[in-house]
């Protein structure tokens, strides 16, 4: 059955579910350990790899047979697809020449209660200067970097186990 044989889709929606509690515990320790405020980009990172808890939590609670897996898988993939998106556009902000930096702008509980959620989305995705900032970084990357990398690993890691539930249609 591939390279993990003995990994079923209940288990590695559970092994998901963690991943993602570990990533957001991470952000955690760097917000309140760190001093590394996230900003409004960020905040929105943290909403999809709250989602994406979400879906992981419920399917391995499931255990979902062949049209299950193939429902989380996509739910995955387009979670993942858009925190990849927020992620990407935050990495290529904060490589931007200085002088292309948008200014900065209002905090985003400031924007969701002045303007309606479509128009606070907007200019959030639009990024500000606080969301071009690299403040910690490992291996090269910042945070906004490996929160791109993570959200593209797990968003093929829901495909794989929409997959193998798939050829397997069995609760497991």
């Amino acid at each position: 059955m591939g390279m993990f044989p003995r990994l079923t889709p209940r288990l590695g929606y559970l092994g998901g579910f963690l991943v993602c509690v570990l990533l957001f515990a991470f952000a955690l320790y760097l917000q309140y350990f760190e001093d590394q405020n996230p900003c409004p980009l960020c905040i929105l990172q943290r909403i999809a790899y709250i989602a994406l808890m979400a879906v992981f939590l419920v399917a391995a609670l499931h255990g979902p047979g062949r049209i299950g897996s193939i429902v989380y898988g996509v739910l995955a993939l387009i979670v993942t697809g858009a925190g990849a998106t927020i992620a990407a556009r935050q990495v290529w902000l904060q490589h931007l020449p200085p002088s292309l930096v948008p200014e900065c702008g209002p905090g985003l509980e400031y924007m969701l209660r002045r303007f309606p959620l479509h128009r606070a989305l907007e200019k959030v995705l639009a990024g500000s200067g606080e969301c071009a900032e690299v403040g910690w970084t490992f291996l090269g990357l910042s945070i906004a970097g490996w929160s791109l990398v993570w959200f593209v690993l797990l968003g093929a890691f829901g495909v794989a186990l929409a997959v193998i539930g798939a050829r397997r249609g069995a609760k497991s």
